[in-house]
């Protein structure tokens, strides 16, 4: 095995290995913790990289630093030669964490000075610029991101951001440098580590920078970031034998049940749920009515999720900003998407004992809900829906046809689309 990457949460997840599986690396995907125990001897023998996707990103900064030594523990003993930490292109944290905290003991316990951190992702409009980073033509700071119910972000600075979160000093790989070429980087990571800095926000606006990255950082044994950077990890494995993506050899359910979860607020998101309702069934999921009757409002969005499982229909959460904040003001935040996480979770898992074998998710949160109520330990990789979000495959009985999309990703029509893409 070449590469051993750990990611904060599961749509994450799914997107890096769509990108490695893209450009030549067999992958596969371990969920959580308990994803590593299980017996994969064989499965593993198979693959250049695995990901261990963690619902780290918003828990208590102990703990996700705690569970990714667990997993950097885990993937040295399978022979794993290099390490990446990845986190959403929207570098989702807060000030006490958790993308530093977490960086900073991984690289102690590789025992390595120096890494980057580059959520840049071109192909989805994410880009990083003497140190901010823009979604599309606009900072951070002014897109719904601000508005986040968990980790709204509102500075656009990274090295500022990383830097109240960190104990290292962070400092800037600038686009003068990243553009001149991966010897230019080596050379200025050198003498940034000489002048006492740990952490270096690396600008990246197009895919090609993101190969320099890659090649400039291959001494490196730890690096973080978004997707995006690891567009030119395969190409330094080239001639190691990649075995590259296969997905003719996996048994997709080509008919059946299906359904999408969504409890995504971001603003692509609800564009879609808007788009879907205009041409298939749904339900909405309330809070409150969880919270005042938790067994009936279960009860009867599962019974429309059996009811309508023959075409695709909707079961969603999601909501506008001011309706979020009524319900966080009468639950609380951390209740709020509590509530809604079990529920969803609950409903997969009764709708696949029902019979549904073809699932989209959308939203981190739910769908690390989503894939520890089924119980999923590995997930196969397979065709890609949209830019970052490949459909995957279960790799135990009942097999499950599982796309997981973060909140950002994706057209209007992705719901509906997503089902044409399946084989």
């Amino acid at each position: 095995m070449l590469l051993g990457c750990i990611a904060d949460d599961f749509t994450g997840a799914t997107d890096l290995a769509n990108t490695l599986s893209k450009a030549g690396m067999a992958c596969v995907q371990i969920n959580g913790l308990a994803g590593c125990i299980k017996k994969n001897a064989a499965l593993l023998s198979q693959v250049d990289a695995v990901i261990v996707a963690l619902k780290s990103r918003s828990i208590h900064a102990d703990d996700a630093v705690s569970q990714s030594l667990s997993a950097l523990d885990w993937l040295r003993k399978q022979g794993c030669q290099k390490f990446f930490f990845k986190y959403c292109s929207t570098f989702d944290s807060t000030q006490k964490g958790n993308i530093g905290p977490v960086a900073e003991a991984l690289m102690i316990a590789l025992d390595t000075d120096i890494t980057i951190a580059c959520p840049a992702a071109p192909e989805n409009g994410r880009s990083v610029y003497q140190g901010h980073l823009f979604v599309g033509e606009k900072l951070l700071s002014e897109t719904g991101m601000r508005n986040h119910p968990i980790t709204p972000m509102t500075d656009s600075n990274l090295v500022r951001v990383l830097a109240h979160q960190s104990k290292s000093r962070v400092g800037l790989l600038d686009c003068a440098i990243v553009n001149a070429g991966p010897d230019a980087i080596a050379k200025r990571l050198q003498a940034l580590k000489t002048e006492g800095y740990s952490l270096v926000v690396a600008d990246a606006i197009s895919d090609e920078h993101l190969r320099n990255l890659a090649t400039g950082t291959k001494a490196l044994p730890l690096i973080t970031g978004g997707s995006g950077l690891a567009v030119g990890l395969p190409t330094l494995y080239r001639g190691k034998g990649l075995n590259g993506r296969n997905d003719n050899a996996l048994q997709w359910p080509k008919s059946g049940p299906q359904l999408v979860i969504s409890g995504s607020c971001s603003e692509a998101t609800l564009g879609q749920i808007a788009e879907m309702k205009k041409a298939a069934p749904s339900w909405q999921l309330d809070p409150i009515e969880l919270h005042k009757d938790r067994s009936s409002a279960i009860a009867r969005a599962l019974a429309f999720c059996v009811k309508h499982s023959t075409s695709p229909s909707l079961l969603y959460s999601s909501v506008d900003q001011d309706k979020l904040k009524h319900a966080q003001n009468t639950l609380g935040q951390e209740n709020t998407s509590a509530l809604i996480e079990n529920a969803m979770g609950e409903i997969a898992r009764k709708s696949v004992d029902a019979g549904v074998r073809r699932l989209v998710v959308a939203g981190g949160e739910t769908s690390g809900a989503v894939v520890s109520a089924l119980g999923l330990s590995a997930l196969a990789i397979g065709p890609e829906i949209a830019p970052g979000v490949p459909w995957t495959l279960s790799l135990e009985e009942p097999q499950i046809a599982l796309a997981l999309k973060s909140g950002n990703f994706g057209s209007p029509d992705f719901f509906t689309r997503a089902f044409e893409v399946l084989p």
